[in-house]
């Protein structure tokens, strides 16, 4: 009888480890709904930020000599504009499961993350609160991201 206890638990230590490869979705798959939703917000507001910048400069805290990188406002207001549409883009992406749009969704959210540090000094309370969505939006992906595929196959 000893003999077949430790067969069986022979047994349940290979099951224990099966389960790792062939999980299914958790509920864990709703952070990526939450990033898909943050990217679609984020592209939003780079979007109305790159307009801002484009069409009322004296709106921000600082001229363009106070900027992090000497650059003027309408340069930044297209850096805003392009970066929101592909933001928005790779936020539509995630909602829709596409692997792509993991990928590209890290990659925006870091150059939008250096975008507002460099973009500071012209809003800081605004871009601070952009690079905090950006970074959970970044460990919403690479964390969770798995989970999205296990629904698709």
């Amino acid at each position: 009888m000893t003999d077949m206890r430790r067969e069986s638990s022979r047994d349940t230590s290979v099951e224990n480890t099966s389960w790792q490869t062939e999980r299914g979705p958790t509920g864990w798959v709703g952070w990526i709904a939450f990033a898909g939703t943050m990217m679609l917000l984020l592209g939003t507001f780079h979007v109305i930020q790159g307009f801002i910048a484009l069409f009322q400069t004296e709106y921000y805290l600082v001229g363009e000599n106070g900027l992090t990188v000497n650059v003027d406002y309408t340069q930044w207001g297209w850096t805003h504009i392009v970066l929101g549409a592909l933001a928005v883009a790779a936020g539509l992406g995630l909602l829709v499961g596409q692997m792509w749009a993991r990928v590209i969704a890290v990659i925006i959210a870091f150059v939008s993350a250096v975008v507002n540090i460099g973009f500071m000094a012209a809003y800081p309370v605004w871009s601070t609160i952009m690079i905090a969505i950006d970074v959970l939006v970044i460990w919403a992906v690479i964390v969770h991201g798995r989970e999205m595929k296990s629904i698709d196959a």
